[in-house]
């Protein structure tokens, strides 16, 4: 990790963004405190779509019926 000023990060922008693209992380400061981060770009994961599971997934109908007594009590902690 290598700490840069700003005037020196304006007239070697295009070093150091290479030098982060290749993994290196740059602080760059502001009368010596650090004020920003030159990181190497990462994408993102893949973009989800809707419906993309479509017909791989059944939900029963009686999904949302109730709990058997037996295993409401087992939830709620009751012997």
């Amino acid at each position: 990790m290598n700490k840069v000023n700003i005037h020196q990060a304006k007239t070697q922008f295009s070093r150091l963004v290479e030098r982060a693209g290749s993994g290196e992380e740059i602080i760059i400061a502001k009368s010596g405190k650090p004020v920003a981060r030159l990181v190497p770009y990462t994408p993102k994961g893949a973009v989800r779509r809707p419906g993309a599971m479509r017909g791989k997934i059944r939900i029963k109908k009686n999904f949302d019926a109730p709990l058997p007594k037996e295993l409401l009590a087992s939830f709620e902690g009751k012997p």
